[in-house]
Formats: structure tokens, C-alpha cells, sequence
């Protein structure tokens, strides 16, 4: 057997290997999992796809790479101080009459004009896949501007309150006795609380930023894993060699950390997909009430809010909410295959 055949199966141990295997048994688990991260990996290059400004620029013999660049007017023929206009007919023509210009597929970002449309909201069209919404706005940049935005703002809030909420559980798992009796009736008190009413009237009082409304909304998303790691953490700290660790000495939080959090760790990674998926929603209800991320920032719930007030347009409300409820249902099938995957009495065999 050829060496490149060996080594992949020598990195992974066998338990690994089995949930692997368990993972692309579940078929819609597995394209599931393909197709939303090929939207994702796509999203992230949202200004080479869907931008106003060219890709590339050969001018008078130099080349120039607008997307990346500010170039000055004065660079191509223009006698203005400022950066250059790439919708500016004038701009386009002398660059054409000189060299010529590589656009992207869609030849607007989420915060560009159209100026050609009008009444808007305005219909799908060649020119605009998807239409145009009440702010003049191409729908098709918005949506992938959109996803890719709410896709990070997710992860990140889902990342951050994960390693919050590990640590919670964990402290008061471990620890037991009058830590846990008070981590436990603070955390009642505080996961008792409204959180969607509360982040409304939090982001009715403060103007909308992204690190704002992150740190609002992390506020209320840690509580979700205190209680599936706190679980984990008082059985596992009975085990004998969590026993014979503390016995030979060894530190609590070396303990803690080698020998106890890799089996809360299961329950977190079952758990993370269905977070994820309620970070989005909030991000979308929130936008869609108008208290969430600033006008200037591509978003779903927005998409959803302008379908909203233009019942005449069913084209803006129709997409947004295709767009969202796809994203979920990859994500929530997602976190089917990943629960089966570490559920022990899910055999690696077919």
C-alpha cells in the first residue's frame, strides 16, 4: 500500500474516523454540509462577485486593480481630487477609449444605486436578476452580502458564547457544592428573563452598531450550554481516573482541562449547529423590527422588512425569506449528522 494512502488514516484515531463515517452516512447530513459551505466560501469573495468597481483596469499601459485600490480620478483622465467614480459614463469611456475594464458578474454592491430604475421597487430584469428594493439597492448583492454577514456575525456569536458557556458549566460542574447552588439560581434567574424583548429595548436605546448588538446578543446566547456542560462535567468528575488525578495531585484546573472538558466537548459540538442557526434568526428578527445592524449594513431581515412594506413587490419578501430558511434547514440537517455522529450507539458500519 502506497504511502499517501496511510498517512491520512494514521492521523485520525479510530473513534474519530468512526464518526466520520457515521457523519457521510447521513447523505443529507453530508450534502448538506457541501452545499452550505461552498455559499459560504463563495460569500466571503461578496466585492470580486457583485461591486461596482472593475476587477481590473488596463489603462494607457498600466494595470490597475480598482476592487482592492482607490485609485484617484486623475488616474484615468479625470481632473478631480477624489477617488474615482466607476459609474460615472464619462470614467468608463475614457478608460474604454485607452485600454479596457474587467467587471464582476454582478455589477453592483449592496450599497450601490441604480440610477436606470424607477419606480422602485422594481421587478427582476436582465440587468437586475432579483430586482431592485425600496432604497434603489440590487436584491442579488444585498442577498450575498447579506448571508455572508449574518453567516460570520453567527459564528462569531456562537464561538465566543460557547467558550462563555463552557466555562460557566464547567466552574459549576466541577466545583459542585455552594458555587454550583449559587451559579445555578443566578443562571435561572437570568436565562428566566425575556431576552428578545430586552434586546429590543437595549437596541431601541443605544445607536446600532455590529460590535454593539454582538455584545448585546451575547449577553442571553451564553446560557444555552451552562446546563449540557455542567451535566457532563458532574458525572465525569466521579470517574476513577479523575480520581486517581486528584489523588496523584495533579491540579484542578489541569484536570479540569485534560481530563474532563474533552467529554463536554461531545455535547457542544452536537449543540453548535443549532446554535448557529439561532443566532441568524435573531439577527433577522431583530433587522426585520429595524433594531438591529445599522441601514449602511447588508442584511436578510431588511430584505424581509422592505418585502414587508411593499406587499406590492412579493419578489423582495419571497427571496429574503428562501434565502433564510435554506440557510436554516442546511444548518439544522447539518446538526442532525453531527449529533448522530457522537451518538455512541450509532454503529461506523453500513
Amino acid at each position: 500500500m502506497t504511502s499517501h494512502r496511510i498517512l491520512p488514516r494514521l492521523s485520525l484515531s479510530p473513534l474519530t474516523r468512526r464518526r466520520l463515517q457515521v457523519f457521510r452516512a447521513n447523505r443529507r447530513a453530508w450534502w448538506s454540509f457541501w452545499i452550505f459551505l461552498v455559499l459560504f466560501v463563495v460569500s466571503l469573495f461578496a466585492e470580486f462577485i457583485a461591486n461596482e468597481r472593475p476587477l481590473l483596469v488596463r489603462y494607457e499601459g498600466s494595470w490597475y486593480v480598482p476592487v482592492l485600490v482607490d485609485y484617484p480620478d486623475k488616474a484615468f483622465g479625470g481632473f478631480l481630487e477624489g477617488n474615482a467614480v466607476y459609474t460615472d459614463p464619462y470614467t468608463v469611456d475614457e478608460i474604454e477609449s485607452k485600454g479596457w475594464i474587467l467587471w464582476p458578474p454582478i455589477r453592483f454592491s449592496h450599497l450601490t444605486t441604480v440610477d436606470n430604475v424607477f419606480p422602485v421597487p422594481a421587478p427582476p430584469s436582465t440587468q437586475n436578476w432579483l430586482g431592485v428594493d425600496d432604497s434603489g439597492n440590487d436584491v442579488l448583492a444585498k442577498l450575498i452580502y447579506g448571508f455572508r454577514l449574518s453567516v460570520l456575525f453567527g459564528l462569531g456569536l456562537c464561538t465566543v458564547s460557547s467558550v462563555v458557556g463552557i466555562l460557566v458549566g464547567a466552574v459549576q460542574g466541577y466545583f459542585g457544592g455552594l458555587v454550583d447552588l449559587i451559579g445555578q439560581r443566578l443562571l435561572e434567574i437570568w436565562s428566566g428573563m425575556p431576552s428578545l424583548y430586552v434586546l429590543i429595548i437595549l437596541m431601541s436605546l443605544f445607536v446600532p452598531t455590529v460590535g454593539l448588538l454582538f455584545l448585546i446578543m451575547l449577553l442571553f446566547s451564553w446560557t444555552a450550554l451552562v446546563g449540557l456542560v455542567r451535566a457532563e462535567v458532574l458525572r465525569a468528575r466521579n470517574f476513577e481516573y479523575v480520581r486517581a488525578a486528584r489523588a496523584l495531585g495533579v491540579g484542578d484546573m489541569t484536570i479540569l482541562v485534560r481530563h474532563i472538558l474533552p467529554n463536554a466537548m461531545v455535547a457542544t459540538l452536537t449543540f453548535a449547529p443549532f446554535l448557529l442557526t439561532g443566532s441568524i434568526s435573531t439577527l433577522a428578527a431583530l433587522d426585520l423590527l429595524g433594531l438591529g445592524l445599522p441601514v449602511t449594513e447588508p442584511s436578510l431581515g431588511r430584505l424581509l422588512m422592505a418585502g414587508k412594506n411593499n406587499l406590492n413587490a412579493p419578489w423582495l419578501g419571497l427571496t429574503a425569506f428562501l434565502v433564510i430558511a435554506i440557510t436554516l434547514t442546511l444548518l439544522v440537517f447539518v446538526g442532525e449528522g453531527v449529533r448522530d455522529a457522537f451518538n455512541p450507539r450509532k454503529g461506523g458500519s453500513r
